[in-house]
Order: C-alpha cells, then sequence, then structure tokens
C-alpha cells in the first residue's frame, strides 16, 4: 500500500472515529403526511378517516389561501406523520427531537404516547426521546405524529398584525444523538454554552465561556473540557482547559475566561472578521472525545449614545438597512435556507449594515448569514398591536424572550434584542374608560417585566421597545422610559402628514427625551410596480412617489447625528392576507418584490450606500411602455429617465444617440430620453469608467393624437378610467393609459367625474377594495361615474372594444385597517343604479346595472366587435336610468 492511501486511510478513519463519538444531527424532513383539520390522534396514528397527503418539509398549508379571493384563510388543526428509523446504536445515547420552528402550537407523539408541546411559532424547540424509541425492532421503525395548530389564541402573541399568522412546521426538524455526557441539549433548544466578549478593544480582548454539561448516564464521570480559539485561517490563537466532576444523572455548570488576546481582528460591517470558538469534553479515563460546541466569535464593542448615535468599534456608525419578514411568493413562509441567507445578501449588496429581523424571531440561517457577511442585527419577540391581560399571556411573552436570547445569543452581528412592536396601536376598552387606563398600566407593567428578563439574561447588548408615531400616549404610559433604545415606525408623508413632518417629530422626541437613543425602526411607502405616475400624489401607489418618501427619509437620517440609524420596511413585500390594497393581500412597501425583483427604491439606496461602483437604469422592469404624442409631426416621446449610481457622471445613450453626461446628485441623475415607436435600447455608463454600466430593452408604443393618422395606424389602446397613473399587465406584458378627456380626433370620457371611496382621505382617487375574479385590481379599483361617453376617431375597420366594469359600492362595512391611521370605516348605502349602453347608437347593455351583471365588488368584463364605416368611429354612450353610469375600463383593438 502507498503511502498516500495510508495517510488517506487514516485521515478517513480519524473522521468516523470523530463522528461517531460527537452528536450526530440528522435532517427529517422528507416524506411527511399531511392532513388538515381537525381529527382525533388515534385516527391519526392509524390512519382511519383521513385522507393523507405527500408533503416534504418545509410546509405550509397557507400557500394558497392567503391570496385567494376570499378573505381569510386557514388557521387550525395541521397533522403531520412520518416513520424514522433510529440506529440501535442510539440506545445507549441521549437522543433529541428539534424544531426550527412550527406555527403556532405544537404536540408531539412518539409509537402513540405524547412527547410533548410547545407554544409559540418562530422560536426553536426540542424535546429528549430515548424513553419513547423502540431500539429492538429497527426495521419496524418510530411513527412520529405532529400536531400543529394555528388557530387564533388568546394568550398566545402575536394577537394581530399586519402580516399572516402561517401555519405548518415551516422550518426544517432535525434527529439529533449525542453521547450521554454532553454539553446541555435542554435549555430552551440553545446550544447549552453561552459566549461572551468581557473586555475588547483595538489592542487587546478576551472571550467568555458559560454553560452547563449534563451526565445522563448512572456512573460518576471525570471530564476534561478543553476550549480553543481559531482564526479565519484555523490557526490557534487561545487555549482554555477546565477539569470537571460529574455526579450521576445530574447537571454541572462550568465558566472560562480566556487570557488577553492581543492585536484582535475587529468585527465590522466592513471587515465581519470571525473567529471559531470550539469546546470539546474529554473522558478523563478513557481519553474518548464525548462532545463538541462551535461558535462564531466577532470582537466588537459598540454604543447607542442619545447625542451622536451609534458607535461602533469606537467609530460612528449610521445605522441603515431594512426590515425582513420570511416568506416568499407560492411559498408561504416555508423557505428553504437559501431564500434566508439571499435576503441577506440582498441587504448586503445594497450596502446596508443593519436588519431588523421583524416581528419575530426567523430561521438560524438568517443570523449566521449576518455573523458571516457583516451585518448588525436586531431581533424582537411576535408581541404586536395588544396583549391579553392574563398570566397566560404574560408567562408565554416572557418564555418567547427568554428562548429567543438564549437560542441567537452566539451571534455576534446581534446588538440589540426588543419586543412589544407597536403595542398601543390597537388598545382594548372604550377610549376615555378607567379600563383603558388600568390596560395602559398593564402594558407598561409587561414590558417592565420583558425588560428585567432581557437585561438578566444579556447584559451585554440593548433592548428596544419599537413604537408607532403616537408620541405622547407611548411617553405618557412610560414606553418610552423603560427600553434602552427607542424605535419609532414613523410614516410622515404616507399614513399621515408631509415629508416634513419626519424631521419635527424626531426633534420633538430629542427634545423631549434627551437621554434615549432613537432609531426610526420603519419607514416606508406602498410601491406596486405595475403603476407609475408623471405626477405622483401621496396613496398612489405608484412606485414614483415610493421615490420622493425614500430619498426624503435617508436624507434625513443621514443628516441628524442623534439619529442612530433606520430600517426601511420593508426589504421584501409580504404577504398581509387582510389587507386590500392595489394588490390585496399584500404589503407593497418592500423595496424588493415578493419574488425579489428589486424595485427602483433598492438601486437607489445601492448608489447611495454601497461603496462598490453602481449604475442602475430606473424602472428597467417596465419594459413595455406607451404615450401619446402631442403632435403627428413628433418622431419621438421625450419622458424622464432616471439613472442610479454612485459615479460622479452619468453617459445615456438610446439607440446608439449619445445623450450627453450629467452629473448625479444624492445617488441619481434625471435624463430627458426620446422614446421612438418600437424597440429602444438604453445604456447608461460612468463617464470615467465603461465598465461600469447598465442597459435595458424597452418596447415603446407611439399614439398620434389623431387616430386617423398614417405615420402611427392604430392597433390598440387601454385605458384606465377614474385614473391618474400608467398601469402595467405584467401577465399580458400590456401598458394601461391614464384616461383623458375626448378632444375631436382623438379618443377619450365625455362627462362625469373621477370616483372617490368615501372614508379614506389617504387614497386620491378609487378604491382600495379587493375586487373579485381579477388580478388586474387596479383597473377596477378605478372608474369615473356619471360619464356620458367615450369616443374613439379611429379609422374604418374592424374592432374588438371590451369595457370593464365593477360596482365599488357594496353596502357592506369592512373594518379599517388599524395601520392605515386616517382610514375610518364608513357604513355604505347600498347601490342601485341601471343604465344602458349603446355603441354607434346600437343598444348593446339593456338595463345593466346591479339587478344583473354587476355584482358588488366583482369584475365584469363585456367584449363585442363593432365594424366602422364612412368615417364615423367608435362612440359609446352611457344612459343612466337610475343612479349614476360607470365605466372603470375600456380596450380596443384593431382586427382590420
Amino acid at each position: 500500500m502507498t503511502q498516500r492511501k495510508i495517510i488517506l486511510l487514516c485521515i478517513l478513519f480519524a473522521f468516523v472515529t470523530v463522528f461517531s463519538q460527537e452528536k450526530i444531527k440528522q435532517s427529517i424532513n422528507s416524506n411527511w403526511q399531511f392532513y388538515k383539520g381537525k381529527a382525533q390522534t388515534t385516527d391519526i396514528e392509524n390512519g382511519k378517516n383521513v385522507d393523507w397527503e405527500d408533503v416534504n418539509l418545509p410546509h405550509s398549508w397557507n400557500k394558497s389561501d392567503v391570496m385567494d379571493d376570499q378573505w381569510g384563510y386557514y388557521r387550525g388543526e395541521g397533522w403531520y406523520k412520518k416513520t424514522v428509523f433510529v440506529n440501535p446504536s442510539w440506545k445507549n445515547k441521549s437522543v433529541y427531537l428539534y424544531f426550527e420552528g412550527a406555527s403556532q402550537t405544537t404536540e408531539v407523539y412518539i409509537n402513540g404516547k405524547k412527547l410533548g408541546s410547545h407554544i409559540g411559532g418562530y422560536n426553536f424547540f426540542s424535546f429528549p426521546i430515548n424513553d419513547f424509541l423502540q431500539f429492538d425492532n429497527p426495521e419496524k421503525g418510530n411513527q412520529i405524529v405532529v400536531k400543529v395548530d394555528n388557530s387564533y389564541n388568546e394568550n398566545i402573541p402575536p394577537l394581530d398584525a399586519d402580516f399572516t399568522f402561517y401555519g405548518g412546521i415551516y422550518r426544517d426538524v432535525y434527529l439529533v444523538a449525542t453521547n450521554e455526557v454532553h454539553f446541555d441539549m435542554s435549555n430552551k433548544a440553545s446550544n447549552g454554552v453561552f459566549v461572551t466578549t468581557p473586555l475588547v478593544s483595538a489592542s487587546s480582548a478576551n472571550f467568555q465561556l458559560k454553560g452547563i454539561v449534563e451526565n445522563a448516564s448512572n456512573s460518576s464521570k471525570e471530564i476534561k473540557i478543553t476550549t480553543k480559539l481559531f482564526d479565519e485561517n484555523n490557526v490557534e490563537i487561545a487555549n482554555i482547559t477546565s477539569d470537571l466532576k460529574l455526579k450521576p444523572n445530574t447537571k454541572t455548570e462550568f465558566k472560562q475566561l480566556s487570557k488577553a488576546i492581543q492585536n484582535p481582528k475587529l468585527w465590522s460591517p466592513d471587515q465581519p472578521n470571525l473567529y471559531k470558538v470550539v469546546s470539546v469534553i474529554l473522558d478523563k479515563k478513557t481519553k474518548q472525545q464525548l462532545d463538541l460546541f462551535s461558535a462564531p466569535l466577532g470582537f466588537r464593542w459598540f454604543e447607542f449614545t442619545a447625542d451622536k448615535g451609534f458607535f461602533l468599534n469606537g467609530k460612528p456608525t449610521k445605522l441603515i438597512g431594512a426590515n425582513r419578514h420570511q416568506d416568499y411568493k407560492d411559498l408561504a413562509n416555508a423557505l428553504p435556507d437559501a431564500l434566508a441567507e439571499k435576503d441577506m445578501q440582498l441587504i448586503k449588496d445594497m450596502g446596508g449594515n443593519f436588519v431588523r429581523v421583524a416581528h419575530y424571531p426567523q430561521d438560524p440561517t438568517v443570523l449566521e448569514t449576518c455573523d458571516r457577511i457583516g451585518l448588525l442585527a436586531m431581533v424582537e419577540t411576535p408581541l404586536v398591536n395588544r396583549i391579553t391581560e392574563t398570566k397566560e399571556f404574560e408567562d408565554n411573552s416572557l418564555e418567547m424572550q427568554r428562548e429567543m436570547i438564549r437560542q441567537s445569543f452566539n451571534h455576534p452581528s446581534v446588538i440589540v434584542w426588543a419586543y412589544m412592536n407597536e403595542i398601543l396601536l390597537r388598545p382594548r376598552y372604550d377610549e376615555k374608560s378607567a379600563e383603558r387606563q388600568t390596560y395602559y398600566k398593564n402594558v407598561a407593567a409587561l414590558a417592565q417585566k420583558l425588560e428585567n428578563l432581557t437585561r438578566e439574561e444579556d447584559p451585554s447588548r440593548y433592548t428596544m421597545l419599537p413604537n408607532h408615531g403616537a408620541f405622547d400616549l407611548y411617553n405618557s404610559v412610560g414606553l418610552t422610559k423603560i427600553p434602552m433604545v427607542v424605535g419609532w415606525n414613523l410614516y410622515q408623508g404616507w399614513y399621515s402628514g408631509e415629508f416634513g413632518g419626519l424631521e419635527k417629530y424626531l426633534e420633538k422626541h430629542h427634545q423631549v427625551l434627551p437621554d434615549k437613543p432613537v432609531v426610526i425602526t420603519e419607514f416606508g411607502a406602498d410601491a406596486d410596480r405595475r403603476m407609475r405616475s408623471q405626477n405622483p400624489q401621496k396613496f398612489d401607489k405608484t412606485m414614483d412617489y415610493a421615490m420622493l418618501y425614500h430619498k426624503h427619509y435617508l436624507n434625513a437620517i443621514e443628516n441628524l447625528d442623534y439619529v442612530a440609524g433606520g430600517t426601511i420596511w420593508n426589504l421584501v413585500e409580504f404577504n398581509s392576507e387582510g389587507r386590500a390594497e392595489s394588490w390585496p393581500h399584500m404589503n407593497n412597501k418592500g423595496i424588493i418584490s415578493w419574488d425579489r425583483i428589486p424595485k427602483d427604491a433598492y438601486y437607489f439606496y445601492q448608489a447611495r450606500l454601497s461603496k462598490k461602483p453602481i449604475v442602475s437604469i430606473g424602472s428597467k422592469n417596465w419594459t413595455h411602455r406607451s404615450g401619446v404624442l402631442a403632435s403627428e409631426n413628433e418622431e419621438f416621446y421625450y419622458e424622464n429617465l432616471e439613472v442610479f449610481s454612485n459615479e460622479n457622471e452619468i453617459t445615456l445613450k438610446v439607440n446608439g444617440q449619445n445623450l450627453g453626461s450629467q452629473k448625479t446628485k444624492e445617488g441619481s441623475t434625471i435624463f430627458k430620453v426620446p422614446f421612438k415607436n418600437g424597440i429602444n435600447l438604453v445604456e447608461a455608463f460612468s463617464t470615467s469608467n465603461e465598465n461600469v454600466k447598465d442597459f435595458v430593452s424597452i418596447n415603446y408604443t407611439l399614439y398620434a393624437p389623431n387616430l386617423n393618422s398614417k405615420k402611427y395606424p392604430f392597433e390598440n389602446i387601454r385605458i384606465s378610467l377614474g385614473d391618474k397613473r400608467q398601469y402595467t399587465d405584467e401577465l399580458m406584458n400590456q401598458n394601461w393609459l391614464p384616461e383623458q378627456e375626448y378632444k375631436n380626433g382623438s379618443w377619450g370620457y365625455v362627462g362625469g367625474q373621477v370616483y372617490k371611496m368615501p372614508g379614506n382621505p389617504q387614497i386620491p382617487y378609487g378604491t382600495n377594495k379587493l375586487i373579485k375574479g381579477t388580478e388586474n385590481d387596479p383597473i377596477y379599483q378605478t372608474q369615473r361615474e356619471g360619464i356620458e361617453a367615450f369616443n374613439f376617431d379611429v379609422p374604418d375597420g374592424k374592432y374588438e372594444m371590451t369595457l370593464y366594469f365593477a360596482e365599488l359600492v357594496s353596502g357592506n362595512t369592512r373594518e379599517a385597517l388599524a395601520y392605515n391611521l386616517a382610514e375610518k370605516s364608513v357604513k355604505e348605502e347600498k347601490a342601485f343604479r341601471v343604465f344602458d349602453v349603446l355603441v354607434n347608437g346600437e343598444l348593446l347593455l339593456e338595463n345593466f346595472g346591479n339587478q344583473n351583471y354587476l355584482e358588488p365588488e366583482k369584475a365584469v368584463e363585456m367584449k363585442t366587435t363593432i365594424f366602422v364605416r364612412v368615417g364615423k368611429g367608435i362612440r359609446v354612450d352611457f344612459k343612466a336610468k337610475t343612479g349614476k353610469t360607470i365605466l372603470n375600463g375600456i380596450e380596443l383593438k384593431r382586427i382590420f
């Protein structure tokens, strides 16, 4: 045998030996059976009266129903069943069943016996299972049955929130086997050892371990715990050794403190230098390696101040990043680890240095990635909007906080533990009642208990309580005085007020609470990627208004020294089943879409924050556009195009023509671009470095003001009535133009007025109601009521015309969303309208109205064919009989 083979075999033997002596962790995600609904445990175990579905984990049963046209989604029981085969050699080990997350209450059975239960949908949990396993007949296996329930429960937070409470075993599940002597596996599903850095400076640092060793055997043991610190090159930097005597069936605490490490490489977002702590338990008698613990270690120190913001390693650092929810299009919250890692990388690539893990602890991959790539993190428990004044709710809240801290303790990226997001948003009882005041006192009392627990569990990090913008309320209740840092979720210029109200609000905090550090924990504006406007208005949901919003907020955060930082709400769009917006069931404030396509705001932040050269063309996903020329003699339609860049100067080419160069200001520059009819190639590049560039191909449809134009022959057009925005149907790649008043030779409406929903002063026009039977809700959410006619002065030929209607007045009262602070619940009078629709004098729809096709909040599409002769064009007349006429959209296509 050659020397090389001998060495290879020795390495292989050593690996197998070590592996067999330490923890064995294996996922059991594949080949589960699932049943949605109530059932008896015996029926589940025996398979009677149950229709099973084959699934793999992670899994959620709410992947589809949260996006359908029906309000509500399934909140109830779901059952999972799987047979696992356990190695007979594990009989002499300690075996655990480990869940990374299941929502929201979980009961576990093994071989017909109840193993245990867990409350809470976002933390990890585990159970020792040796006593429940059958080792003697390994081929038979062991049946695991898991009951998960995401039903509303007054004693389990979150009670109410602007996100969906998905059900299911939506993260990984593992079997873990370790020797009888091991680091504590029963400490709130943590790894039983906690690493801190008591002293850190640029010249010297040390680290400390505290933990528990469990001896699950029936005999005494003498062990040695050896802890080593390795740098990024796996060079040993430090070594600590401790001897322990373990009594049978007991747990023993230990603590280790390293000597000073000279000139440590500090951890920061710019240089996320990570060391590795590795601790090994060795049996002193047999020399057997019994267990191993490892964790990342980052040497860093940090401080929040009330006047100068945040400091990391002694340097002023503005915390700028984003919040992150854990769901994804078509997956609910059952994401593979790679997508969690991708989201953190998106923040890093944006140039961000901070993530708020909101509003609950998330997959362990999130913080693991933050440690590795360099993102500071804040993590919080899911107490949102309100509390329940019961002992059970309090106990569950405290337990969730304790679990979160212990499970995520060994992550150098974490700098803040938070709790109680916007907890006074939806208080109980009447506003001026004595019960309301008692409720406020109980909220403050629970906050103080959470604060005390957090500081006791981890005095090395800061605490935070994020509030909505009711400053005087939170201050009077005392919630601004309890945490170490106050977070404000601020939406001036969106839900209420104007942009300038942001600085006034922050200055008020600074004046009233001069000793309290502040972070803007949320700020954002809805941005439906399908909608744009050349004259954006507050709450129009366009990409353009959102850009104005983000530019103002970033400037304020960067310019105010006492503001420690801010986190955008939100990194990605996320599902909120109760919302009825331009995209129903979605919160569109994400700067990245639900399927992870960046919006303009993402490129803006990247241009402002990233240190890498950036050039990005705005609205690059808006590839099909249209515009109406001022005169038939024009060759181009001129439209503003924004280019985002951190380069000093940008050069733009369109269809090979150089449009010149422009200086950037605060992350962007705007070119006035001539678009021709058809395909337009737009190229943007740094004037000083042509390799830093971006390009996009835009298909532009030009409409002449005269539809009889020979130069721009009419083919088709789509118009959204009562609308001032352009809208893109993404499925069909079709652009919808906003309405215009009729002019001779062109097209447009005659008479009527723009519909505006009563009770919501935020929405400038139309409604935010969900319209059933369509994916293109914005087309139906705006309308012109009282319309008299719509004209197309098209040339002779055959045309297909489609009319789009939706009755926006239902007679129903739907509770106003608490998050839309200006919205009020208004009792609607049920609409009753009847009208005729005539095309070129011929009756198309007779007595059209609520008694037949026009059902409340449902899309109605009427298509017809028209022959235009002798230059008559097309005139659609609307003749009211009862109530007002309406039209939501109109489409015309030439056939020949």
